[in-house]
């Protein structure tokens, strides 16, 4: 992975796991240990999605650019869709509190999505590489006269 990607990688798990680890407190307060618990796995299931989807769409963007756009959007409701069946999935569980699970699910989603946002707006990315400009421009100004 590129610097930046690592970069926004980072800035986004970072906040996430802090809302996990206050909705583990607070579900450990709240529910007992299976709250706590329930919060635990929510966050990791969180960080695991959206950390997956962001490695997704920087290989889409640097391999398929022009289907960056409709990717993103696709993987977007795709994750949001994955975290509903999470949620359904675990809906009547013992293994842990399933409100405390769900509710931790939602807010790390929400805080994944607004730190990668402002990841990325804080970020300088190029959008165009003065390397391979500056090369294909010197090709072509080497290349003068006919080619017989």
């Amino acid at each position: 992975m590129p610097s930046n990607d690592v970069r926004i990688l980072a800035q986004a798990a970072v906040p996430t796991a802090a809302v996990g680890a206050i909705a583990a407190v607070v579900s450990g307060v709240v529910a007992g240990g299976k709250g706590a618990i329930g919060a635990v796995v929510a966050t990791l299931i969180v960080i695991l999605f959206m950390g997956l989807g962001l490695y997704v769409l920087q290989r889409t963007a640097t391999s398929l650019p022009h289907l960056f756009q409709a990717m993103g959007l696709m993987l977007y409701a795709a994750q949001i869709l994955l975290l509903f069946v999470f949620v359904a999935a675990f809906k009547h569980t013992t293994l842990f509190n399933p409100r405390a699970f769900a509710l931790t699910l939602v807010a790390g989603t929400l805080t994944w999505i607004a730190a990668q946002t402002r990841a990325h707006m804080k970020s300088k990315i190029l959008y165009v590489e003065p390397d391979s400009t500056s090369s294909s421009n010197n090709e072509k100004s080497h290349k003068s006269g006919h080619s017989s």
